[in-house]
């Protein structure tokens, strides 16, 4: 039996952690910087709007492996809400993500054989398809990547489409039917009461310090427990020894307003590069009660990130790739004491359903199952 464990931070990695390892009987304390459990995916409640505030953007939750979804579905019970965001472009609506009622909006086509005709005429050949520009322009058009991708990708990443590697939007997905839902997976919706609330019951009989900042004694922490579980920035676990791993932050402007429906939808994208905001969302629509006089909108800006700040997405240019390979392998150095995990602690961006199945895996290894 592995002896007591530490668990340093209180989002979705390290509570699945928690929960497992103390109903296979052992000890965990989990300690946690801010002063709230949920780590990204807390939401907190607004009586008077009727709605659950996606604190740190929109999370909806989607996936294609039923153990994932059965393992969220004992902890709450999700709606059947469908991520069907929109775009707003030079005074204009449109559907997104791109699909045949978008390519008739942009090109007045009514059918699949008409939309690829168009698409193939709009296409234009590129030497270059390793950035963003070059493979948008050779595999969707001009139109399409003026519309809806150049302005949004360079506000959030803070550089020319043309510097930034194209796997960052071959994902976006390009439909010649009128399928508007972004996620194509078997499972999807957001938890009625909250993500919060799912926390609250994975934490259940744990003790959870907040406000703790891990490495104000970290030496101690490491002594006291044989087994730690970190699930913060990598880089600042190791003292930054091989120089800091770049992060694009957010900042987050939130409104009240006194109208029954602001936008008509959870999210629209703004993606016109002299519009400072990425995208609104309307937290309302995530649970669809439009019964009150009052609503609430948050404005998303892209920013950079400097110390006290969120790191939300890691920045994958081949320098800060090479740089993760030197800690990886400090990671390695530590097999036995300390488990990595969790967006920061692996430097990938993580969907929640990928971090829940990657806790889990974690825990049965740990376990020797």
């Amino acid at each position: 039996m592995i002896g007591p464990c530490l668990i340093v931070g209180a989002g979705f990695f390290g509570a699945v952690c928690a929960r497992e390892l103390t109903d296979a009987g052992i000890r965990c304390r989990v300690i946690e910087k801010r002063d709230h459990i949920g780590g990204n995916c807390y939401t907190r409640t607004h009586e008077d709007v009727g709605c659950h505030e996606h604190v740190y953007g929109p999370h909806i939750f989607h996936t294609d492996s039923r153990p994932v979804w059965s393992y969220v579905t004992r902890l709450a019970e999700f709606n059947s809400f469908i991520n069907r965001p929109r775009v707003w472009y030079r005074d204009r609506l449109y559907s997104f993500p791109v699909n045949l009622l978008t390519l008739y909006q942009l090109f007045g086509v009514r059918t699949p054989a008409e939309a690829e005709s168009v698409l193939q005429q709009k296409r234009q050949p590129q030497a270059d398809q390793s950035n963003v520009e070059g493979w948008c322009l050779a595999n969707l058009g001009e139109e399409i990547y003026e519309t809806f991708i150049r302005g949004y990708t360079w506000k959030q990443w803070n550089r020319p489409p043309a510097e930034l590697p194209a796997d960052i939007i071959r994902r976006v997905p390009v439909r010649l039917t009128c399928d508007d839902n972004y996620y194509q997976d078997k499972f999807q919706g957001i938890p009625i009461g909250g993500y919060t609330a799912i926390f609250e019951r994975l934490f259940e009989g744990i003790p959870v310090d907040l406000q703790i900042d891990f490495f104000e004694d970290r030496e101690s922490w490491l002594d006291r427990y044989p087994l730690v579980i970190y699930t913060g920035p990598v880089d600042a676990f190791f003292d930054l020894e091989f120089g800091a791993l770049e992060y694009r932050s957010l900042r987050f402007e939130r409104e009240f307003l006194d109208v029954r429906d602001f936008q008509g939808n959870a999210v629209v994208n703004y993606t016109e590069l002299e519009v400072p905001w990425t995208r609104i969302v309307e937290h309302k629509h995530f649970n669809a009660d439009l019964s009150r006089e009052r609503t609430l909108i948050t404005k998303e800006f892209p920013a950079d990130w400097a110390p006290g700040l969120e790191p939300y997405y890691p920045v994958n240019t081949d320098e800060n790739v090479e740089r993760f390979k030197k800690y990886r392998r400090r990671i390695q150095e530590c097999e036995g004491k300390i488990v990595f995990g969790g967006r920061l602690a692996e430097y990938r961006y993580y969907d929640m359903d990928e971090v829940i199945e990657e806790a889990l895996g974690t825990v049965k290894s740990l376990l020797g199952k």
